[in-house]
């Protein structure tokens, strides 16, 4: 059994490398996006023509807060936001507005998704934007391994079968749960694998605070006993027991 759990764990860390290599397979450009020292935000001028995608690739961290603002000559060029590890699914998707700001559940490398409708990317239209990316406020760093033991050749600290309904599934089940924990008071990371992608919960002191879901699939949570229960939207549920939280 720990075999198992070690194994969904790694495999989480190789889907990430998938990720990188399927974006460039697809034609689509990366571009790291760096900061000016002392600086928490950049100025990114660019053009897009056709079908021409660009990811702007953002290192970031849980508890900080990413945003992004788009201006365009052409309003059929939009952008998305991507979570670490994303096979697709967006935290934003353009068509919402021109800006996005959010607090961040994980730690890694969100992508800025730039592109045109695919209407206009068909006529050969093109756009020149100016895109603003700032991440800032304090990063909440993991516990180090000698104070809170990982699981081996992982990121996180323990694991366990927690009760959910993941995205796009409609019936109850088991699925296993990992936890990044960030303090000794229920500050985390949940981390929960899913049949399209991971989903990842922040909790802060105890308390689910952001996710990696769209936003218009708002959070909200109870209490029952010593488990807190996690909506996303009208769908999505996760029972999550304080122990994996806090390591008891």
């Amino acid at each position: 059994m720990k075999f198992i759990v070690v194994a969904t764990a790694v495999a989480l860390t190789f889907a990430q490398t998938l990720v990188s290599m399927a974006a460039a397979d697809a034609g689509i450009r990366q571009e790291k996006v760096q900061f000016a020292k002392g600086a928490s935000s950049t100025l990114i001028k660019g053009q897009i023509k056709g079908d021409t995608t660009i990811d702007y690739v953002v290192r970031a961290a849980a508890g900080q807060t990413l945003s992004v603002k788009l201006q365009k000559t052409n309003p059929q060029n939009y952008f998305n936001v991507m979570s670490p590890g994303s096979t697709g699914s967006a935290m934003f998707v353009g068509d919402s507005g021109e800006s996005y700001a959010g607090v961040l559940p994980t730690d890694g490398d969100y992508i800025v998704r730039v592109y045109l409708m695919r209407a206009a990317a068909r006529r050969g239209e093109s756009s020149d934007y100016t895109l603003t990316v700032g991440a800032s406020g304090m990063a909440l760093g993991p516990n180090s391994a000698s104070k809170d033991a990982l699981i081996p050749g992982t990121s996180y600290h323990a694991s366990a079968k927690v009760k959910c309904v993941p995205a796009f599934e409609t019936a109850p089940r088991e699925c296993d749960a990992f936890v990044i924990r960030r303090g000794f008071d229920g500050t985390a990371t949940i981390d929960i694998p899913g049949s399209a992608d991971k989903r990842s919960i922040l909790f802060i002191k105890g308390k689910p605070t952001a996710s990696n879901a769209q936003a218009v699939d708002a959070l909200t949570s109870e209490r029952k006993g010593d488990v807190t229960i996690v909506k996303l939207g009208t769908s999505e549920r996760y029972e999550i027991p304080d122990v994996l939280v806090t390591g008891g």
